[in-house]
């Protein structure tokens, strides 16, 4: 190479791992390749080992009619995408390797496909090959160019191994990036407020539910990246469990907000290497208010006992108030009845007392967050 195509070829793989880190920048990074090994059109295709199926996963200068063409019809008469199942990683093909020129032009692949494309040659590379799938790349040679020579062999082989290597980095980005972004979804639909904290104690990131306590302002307000409690008691609770580490035992503590609701702090360290930047999350907090009932599962309780309305809703009430005369006077019931259902709730149940019930019940706690149609409900 010249030291100008030199100087091109480097700016050239820079673009193409560029390509693994943005999505965006793939089309433009196989134009590039495409220019730099002499040709008019490129396409990234895969192909699986039952010849079941063709996915066409990057494409520059064939246009869709032409693509839907090659899928529908002519990659089963392409002569050159099977060859890579039998050769050398490293080797790039043209049409001359496996048959004659002459013999090429006679095919509907030619006539039909690559001709109207105004090319006359093809070259081939393989990316990546497993017992599933092959998976290659294949560029079109301008009439203008003439056949492939060995020069486009050649640079099409020193480039093979960093688009390969650019697609495993792309697929390996993505599937973190899905991943911490569907374990964010997950954790904001619980209804439990909980939050990362780094080993300064700055939050790393907070759910749904968190935010919403943030927002409330009532037992720990944020300013900035941290996290500021709303009253003395509260914020010694918070400094005590921020200041855990990873041989510490998980510590769960009991807050009281300015509005009067408790609260449970619940913290514990997340293992990590000592080596990691210091804005890693270490710890994981945890803020749920101390209060069952909005948690319970309702409907799976009553299907699971067979209870009646009634005796949900004083199962409920047992759960949220615990003594038979406010019972009956929330329920506007008489205190008999009360103790009807209840004798009822003992014999579908099992329990022995008001208190087993309340376990029973917690059996039935939903971790999700519980929202109305029309929008969220409150942090529980």
């Amino acid at each position: 190479m010249t030291t100008y195509q030199a100087d091109r070829f480097s700016s050239l793989i820079g673009e193409i791992y560029d390509a693994a880190v943005d999505p965006g920048l793939r089309s433009g990074a196989l134009e590039q390749i495409s220019h730099f090994v002499g040709g008019c059109a490129a396409m990234i295709v895969s192909r699986d080992s039952a010849r079941l199926s063709i996915e066409i996963h990057q494409h520059f200068g064939t246009d869709a009619r032409f693509r839907q063409l090659y899928r529908d019809r002519y990659v089963e008469l392409d002569p050159l995408l099977d060859c890579h199942l039998n050769l050398a990683p490293e080797r790039t093909i043209g049409v001359t390797d496996v048959m004659p020129y002459a013999d090429f032009l006679e095919t509907s692949f030619y006539r039909d496909w690559v001709e109207p494309q105004g090319a006359v040659d093809l070259a081939t590379i393989a990316l990546e090959k497993t017992v599933a799938r092959t998976t290659v790349l294949q560029v079109l040679r301008h009439r203008s160019r003439g056949t492939v020579d060995e020069a486009m062999r050649e640079r099409m082989r020193l480039l093979a191994p960093h688009v390969q290597r650019s697609q495993i980095m792309g697929r390996q980005i993505r599937a973190r990036s899905h991943t911490v972004d569907d374990l964010a979804d997950v954790l904001d639909g619980l209804n439990t407020a909980i939050c990362l904290l780094d080993t300064d104690g700055r939050v790393v990131h907070a759910n749904a539910a968190c935010r919403r306590l943030f927002a409330d302002a009532n037992l720990l307000a944020m300013v900035g990246d941290r996290i500021v409690a709303r009253n003395t008691q509260t914020d010694k609770i918070f400094r005590s469990l921020c200041e855990i580490d990873g041989g510490a035992r998980r510590q769960i503590e009991l807050a009281t907000s300015a509005d009067g609701q408790h609260y449970l702090l619940h913290a514990f360290p997340l293992k990590r290497d000592r080596n990691l930047p210091r804005d890693v999350a270490a710890t994981m907090l945890f803020v749920q208010r101390a209060s069952m009932l909005p948690l319970l599962a309702a409907d799976a309780i009553a299907a699971a006992f067979r209870l009646t309305p009634s005796e949900l809703r004083v199962l409920m009430a047992i759960i949220e108030i615990g003594g038979v005369p406010d019972i009956a006077a929330k329920l506007g019931i008489a205190e008999t009845t009360v103790k009807t259902h209840l004798g009822r709730l003992f014999e579908k149940t099992g329990a022995g007392r008001q208190a087993d019930l309340v376990k029973i019940a917690a059996g039935f706690a939903v971790p999700f967050a519980l929202r109305a149609s029309g929008g969220e409900g409150p942090t529980q």
